[in-house]
């Protein structure tokens, strides 16, 4: 079990599972920069989390902003919308008569990437949330603004089974306190953090310590020239 002091953002697994240099740059280096992609982002997350915007649909109760954590993963944060289906194998809540089953939402600004990032913060929510409400959860969705439609999410044992490994992950990294090193890929182009990261500068100066090495290497193992003979 972790303690209260020792919870890390339930949205750092996707950072982490995006690029683990970012994911230190962020929540080791305390690093962070906007761009048109994350801004979008964060209007579409405002848009969700109205907290005072708690409504009732026929059998499903809307909570937005709910706080989460899970001292037993580590993690903590808010989700963005909680549905609660009425459903007698649902589980009690304090705030409404009945059973209720969790089903929670996340708003995504673009379109379904080929990584389970996006899945596995869905599904840490959920883990938060099972284990504060003793639920069983067993699906969620993510909404994209790009695309503004739901995709059903299951969580099933190789989904739980991944975010429990990348909240381990996750620790272990903010634990060293250690950044890792840049690694230019096509990714690169869309992080807000491109320009403090600089990926094209680090391998520059890579290359060109593996150049100097290999430089004095071969030019230490080559033979002297012989001296003239008299």
């Amino acid at each position: 079990m972790f303690a209260e002091a020792d919870l890390l953002p339930i949205s750092a697994l996707q950072h982490l599972l995006f690029c683990e240099r970012q994911c230190a740059l962020i929540h080791v280096e305390q690093v962070w920069a906007e761009n048109v992609l994350t801004v979008e982002g964060k209007h579409l997350h405002e848009k969700a989390h109205d907290p005072g915007a708690a409504e009732k649909r026929g059998d499903v109760y809307i909570a937005r902003s709910l706080a989460l954590r899970s001292l037993r993963m580590g993690l903590a944060g808010q989700a963005d919308i909680v549905e609660f289906h009425r459903d007698d194998l649902g589980v009690t809540l304090p705030f409404k008569a009945g059973k209720w089953q969790p089903f929670p939402v996340e708003y995504k600004r673009g379109k379904p990437k080929r990584n389970h990032c996006d899945e596995v913060q869905l599904c840490a929510q959920a883990l938060c949330l099972e284990e504060m409400l003793g639920a069983t959860i067993p699906a969620g969705a993510l909404f994209y603004g790009q695309t503004r439609r739901r995709m059903d999410v299951t969580f099933d044992f190789l989904l739980r089974g991944e975010t429990e490994t990348a909240a381990a992950r996750l620790h272990a990294l903010i634990q060293s306190g250690k950044t890792p090193h840049a690694v230019r890929e096509p990714k690169c182009e869309s992080c807000s953090l491109e320009r403090i990261c600089l990926p094209d500068a680090l391998a520059e100066k890579h290359s060109a310590v593996r150049f100097l090495a290999a430089f004095i290497r071969d030019s230490a193992t080559v033979a002297p020239p012989e001296t003239p003979r008299s």
